[in-house]
């Protein structure tokens, strides 16, 4: 395991900002969800720093489930293209007003895969909530209804995001530098 410190080319987002986009999203949520009703979806691992922070700006009444889904071998950095749902739903969602709570869309097929899924549970309504989206990468067509930040096409990590399953836990976003980073096997 590296010290974040010695890969860490830059801080794309720092607390501060992600904070306040945070509670912009958690307000815009509850305004267009006043009576509540409305169930969070967080995609494990990543997701749910994010999730948190976000849950807590909501208002309005919501309910939590979460789901693993995974699109990357182990130790990668590209997506592997298919989702494998690795722990699903302890909910029904038939009938629910459904929000996916993502950590990054990046090609789209993951959130993609697992969005045709869930439409097949016959939610009332199904939108999408991700932190962070990497538009330059984008294969799969996906609508992202709440955005927190777009951004360059670069190596991220931090505020959910792993660097080799560790640093999740930073209060920030950061870049890493690849001409110093080797990954874990």
């Amino acid at each position: 395991m590296q010290n974040y410190k010695d890969v860490l080319a830059e801080i794309l987002i720092d607390p501060e900002t992600l904070q306040a986009r945070v509670k912009e999203l958690g307000a815009q949520i509850s305004a267009d969800y006043p009576d509540g009703d409305l169930l969070l979806i967080c995609i494990l691992r990543g997701g749910v720093p994010f999730m948190v922070d976000l849950s807590r700006s909501i208002t309005s009444p919501h309910k939590m489930d979460f789901m693993a889904v995974s699109s990357y071998g182990v130790g990668a950095r590209e997506s592997t293209g298919s989702a494998r749902v690795t722990l699903d739903l302890q909910m029904d969602i038939r009938g629910q007003q459904v929000l996916l709570v993502e950590d990054i869309v990046d090609s789209g097929h993951t959130i993609a895969s697992v969005l045709n899924m869930l439409h097949t549970r016959q939610p009332k309504s199904l939108k999408v909530c991700a932190l962070l989206d990497k538009p330059e990468r984008r294969e799969a067509n996906v609508t992202i209804d709440y955005l927190g930040f777009t951004i360059p096409n670069k190596f991220v990590f931090g505020y959910g995001l792993d660097l080799d399953e560790y640093h999740r836990n930073l209060n920030f976003v950061g870049v890493v530098d690849l001409e110093k980073y080797k990954p874990s096997n």
